[in-house]
């Protein structure tokens, strides 16, 4: 929705140095203006965006109509290291079988002996092994390298020693690996989007085992391949570049005669299982959502394998298939942000000349976002009551709250503004708001002794919220669970009521690991191999959740495919 649209005020994006260009293009298309520092107010911006982390004092200080681009401690599986120590802790309290989806890894040089004793053991086995080296803290492909032999490893920082998928899946004899764009749109309740365009990255040379040292058959980096002498021939199936479509990807594997259903749904267990990881680590941030990039290779059996989680993938145009996907993921992601028209007024001019045209010319703001109520002397709050003094016409109000902890943060169940007299006659003009009711206005008719007075509800910032573009789930409207789809983001995770109940507060790992298993056993056997689906088959048993199957053209209802019968 373009910012300017009825006429309210534009929405301001900021960017740190070294934000991708796409960014400010497509912000720009949708009617934004960007920040300028030298001649607007701190805290006069609604999205601020940077490819680094954030500092502390940025979550602790952010305003009501503000938005950042990260959640706090991602390194837990950003990290390659961290990744690695998190999913083998997660394999030993949860069972090998469910997280099975990650090679054989281990951190040097702390695990030395133990990488030692497992290369020695495949040796004396004669069991070939290759091994891939990759430095902990870098991407695009930086220092990574493949070896059989330890006498040719050799590192001067700590690196993964990660077993090498030497089975891959590949095209017309090209290695290729895919990457899946999640949005994490909240940690508590854990809330996973992922989305239906994604990209498919080749190795510009034509995979071999003989040549390990030939980082243009083994590794699907672009940031590398498009050096290659090949990127730009015309290759076999694959074409010039080195990237398809998730879309054009589909057609591939629907010749394949695979179950393709049941392979897109052990993508999402992928992603599922590793955000688990996270969850309990990451503090509760409402204005704040993360794109993650995760890389997914397939082998031969049609088995899906984790290589790695990368943290603000990279977003450059470099090709057709990038503008293709990248525009519209960033699109989607403004779209699951889901701003307000209210999220418009951060100058007092703005707010006033809106307000007065709906109502009279005195306001109270009688709900302040959560983040504001955390202590008498915080710095956010402290900033809210300076917005305010600017804002003459605007009473910063007397606030009760009720205030527990959790994950050493302040959150706020409930809070009550003082009261205001009113008596006659109401007129109401309803905005949507953040909590999917409606903002009301409130124009109060008094007696001449009395001042007009108008209530004004700021956004809230601890529930969800109905972007304009997407759907509720149809069967009972409901508005307290998530949006099944928003633009190209398929809901992926809560996907049914119990891991929904376990993903709020503590999430419950267990259950969800059950749920997954039990709808991956389902999609298993409701399907052969070559079957393909009839839409008159299918039976479902819908609850509250419409829950779509994340990967085919048309997502499916997940009910649907799992009532569908075997012929």
């Amino acid at each position: 929705m373009a910012a300017r649209e009825h006429g309210f005020a534009p929405l301001v994006f900021r960017l740190h140095g070294g934000a991708p260009q796409v960014i400010r293009e497509v912000l720009l298309e949708r009617g934004w203006e960007e920040y300028d520092e030298q001649k607007q107010e701190e805290g006069d911006w609604n999205l601020y965006w940077r490819t680094s982390a954030f500092r502390n004092s940025d979550y602790e200080n952010i305003l009501p109509w503000q938005r950042l681009n990260h959640h706090p401690k991602m390194i837990h599986i950003t990290r390659k290291d961290c990744l690695t120590r998190h999913l083998r802790r997660m394999k030993s309290a949860h069972g090998a079988a469910s997280y099975d989806f990650s090679p054989a890894a281990f951190t040097l040089p702390n695990e030395y002996t133990k990488f030692l004793a497992a290369y020695v053991r495949n040796r004396t086995a004669g069991k070939p092994r290759y091994w891939i080296c990759k430095p902990v803290d870098l991407s695009r492909g930086r220092g990574i390298f493949l070896f059989d032999n330890i006498k040719d490893l050799t590192y001067d920082s700590p690196v993964i020693i990660q077993r090498y998928i030497s089975n891959p899946l590949l095209i017309s004899g090209y290695k290729f690996d895919l990457r899946i764009y999640v949005c994490v749109k909240s940690f508590s309740p854990l809330i996973i989007y992922m989305h239906q365009e994604g990209l498919v990255r080749f190795a510009t040379e034509k995979y071999n085992l003989v040549s390990l040292d030939n980082v243009y058959a083994h590794l699907t980096n672009t940031s590398i391949n498009k050096f290659g002498l090949c990127y730009t021939a015309d290759k076999e199936r694959v074409g010039r570049g080195c990237k398809w479509t998730m879309n054009k990807f589909r057609s591939f594997l629907h010749n394949q005669g695979v179950n393709e259903l049941l392979l897109w749904r052990k993508i999402s267990n992928i992603v599922i299982l590793t955000l688990l990881t996270a969850a309990p680590s990451v503090p509760s941030s409402p204005n704040c959502l993360e794109l993650l990039g995760f890389d997914i290779l397939i082998d031969t059996s049609f088995k899906p394998w984790l290589l790695e989680v990368n943290y603000s993938p990279a977003l450059s145009l470099d090709c057709p298939a990038d503008v293709t996907v990248k525009k519209g993921l960033i699109n989607d992601i403004i779209d699951l942000m889901n701003y307000r028209m209210i999220d418009g007024f951060r100058q007092k001019g703005d707010i006033r000349r809106y307000m007065r045209s709906c109502t009279g010319s005195h306001y109270i703001l009688t709900k302040i976002p959560p983040a504001f109520l955390l202590s008498k002397t915080s710095s956010a709050q402290r900033r809210w009551q300076k917005v305010c003094a600017k804002r003459k016409n605007i009473t910063f109000p007397s606030i009760k709250t009720t205030i527990s902890s959790r994950h050493k943060q302040t959150r706020i169940h409930h809070y009550q503004m003082s009261d205001v007299s009113h008596d006659d006659e109401e007129i109401n003009v309803e905005v949507e708001s953040d909590d999917c009711e409606l903002t009301t206005l409130r124009r109060v008719r008094q007696s001449s002794s009395n001042v007009a007075s108008t209530v004004c509800k700021l956004p809230a910032l601890y529930i969800n919220h109905k972007s304009p573009t997407v759907r509720y789930n149809r069967p009972s409207q409901d508005r307290s669970i998530p949006p099944s789809r928003v633009g190209d983001f398929i809901l992926t995770f809560p996907f049914n009521e119990v891991t929904w109940n376990a993903s709020r507060d503590d999430v419950g790992v267990k259950s969800v690991v059950h749920e997954i298993q039990k709808l991956t056993s389902r999609l298993a056997s409701s399907f052969s191999g070559k079957e393909r689906t009839n839409m008159d088959q299918r039976v479902a048993v819908r609850d509250r959740f419409e829950a779509l199957l994340w990967g085919p053209k048309n997502p499916p209802l997940l009910s649907e495919c799992c009532a569908l019968k075997s012929q």
